[in-house]
């Protein structure tokens, strides 16, 4: 049951990698599609059904995922489809899909979609900069699947995807980082635009469409076409490399200067995290921000990135209802999620 999972922290919010205090998660995700069946968008109930039904049953020949747990999407109620899409284990486009399946698996680190806009979507998910350990596991899960399952696949263009962007390898890797001192010194707003220069895109907290907010942006490689995987992942980790570099830089200007009012900024937010009556989840995301970079700075007391990592996430609408296992109004959010943020705070 999904519930169990409410009460267990993903291992990819650990804050144990590589550049862990900016890189909050590491993914790399594979799309694939079986070779004789139509693209899901137009398949019938019958072949999305039968797709499952391989795809399931080849999943379970893989040690990878032994002791893993599978959900049927129309089987679930709209807060439990919420809580997969806050917990970066679905897409929202899966969330509508009758035929849809997720496969969970080994902490959460590793999933598979069935049926979303392809046939499978498997990721893994790794904490701080480690996306080439990442994609060793994939890569040995998409070998063994292979196996037991043909791929859609041609020589000239590679593996074949329903969107013409994932066309080649059918890879997407991506970083979500935490980037507050550069969105405080709008440096952020020159460095976006310039990804796409180098085939990079920078989406929301919840991937395409989504907002960034609390200061936490995913950047991802566009295409795949014509360049190997270890390649596409070389060519984002420069990038991330360097953005890096640029959050380091605008933290140590932040921790130089500092001053009364910067201290103030800091020292307000965590006052508000840990005494507000209220708070949305949107604001609880912005405090988050700000009191993590506090901690960044040294102008807080020092606080685990992994827990802050946390709160970024059981305070979002769906898990607070399921934390508290009833259905609440906003305002009770706004409450309830005032008092959880208090608790999980008061012995750090």
């Amino acid at each position: 049951m999904l519930e169990k999972y409410i009460k267990e922290t993903p291992d990819w919010l650990s804050a144990t990698g590589p550049d862990a205090d900016i890189v909050i998660s590491g993914r790399i995700r594979l799309a694939r599609n079986i070779k004789g069946f139509p693209f899901s968008h137009w398949a019938s109930t019958k072949d999305l059904n039968a797709a499952a039904d391989k795809i399931k049953d080849s999943v379970n020949k893989i040690d990878y995922f032994s002791g893993s747990e599978s959900f049927k999407i129309k089987e679930l109620d709209g807060l439990k489809k919420q809580f997969l899409v806050e917990r970066h284990l679905i897409s929202r486009e899966l969330v509508s899909i009758k035929q849809g399946l997720i496969i969970i698996a080994d902490k959460e680190i590793l999933s598979l979609m069935v049926n979303e806009e392809d046939h499978i979507r498997f990721q893994a998910l790794s904490s701080g900069l480690s996306l080439l350990d990442a994609w060793q596991m994939v890569s040995g899960i998409d070998s063994l699947l292979s196996g037991h399952l043909d791929y859609a696949y041609c020589l000239e263009f590679g593996y074949l995807t329903a969107c013409p962007t994932n066309v080649g390898t059918g890879l997407r890797a991506s970083c979500m980082l935490h980037l507050p001192a550069l969105s405080m010194n709008r440096r952020i707003e020159k460095i976006l635009p310039t990804l796409s220069r180098v085939g990079l895109v920078s989406r929301g907290f919840y991937g395409e469409g989504s907002e960034a907010f609390g200061d936490l942006f995913q950047i991802s490689n566009q295409i795949t076409l014509g360049r190997r995987e270890e390649e596409l992942i070389e060519s984002l980790e420069k990038v991330v490399k360097q953005i890096i570099e640029y959050e380091r830089e605008s933290r140590e200007e932040i921790a130089a200067k500092g001053g009364p009012r910067i201290e103030d900024r800091f020292k307000r937010a965590y006052a508000l995290l840990t005494n507000a009556s209220l708070i949305s989840s949107k604001e609880a995301m912005e405090l988050i921000s700000v009191v993590r970079l506090g901690v960044a700075t040294g102008f807080l007391d020092k606080i685990p990135y992994s827990a802050l990592n946390k709160l970024f996430i059981i305070t979002q609408p769906a898990h607070l209802q399921m934390l508290m296992a009833k259905e609440l109004s906003a305002s009770e959010r706004d409450e309830e999620r005032a008092k959880l943020i208090q608790k999980e705070l008061q012995f750090i």
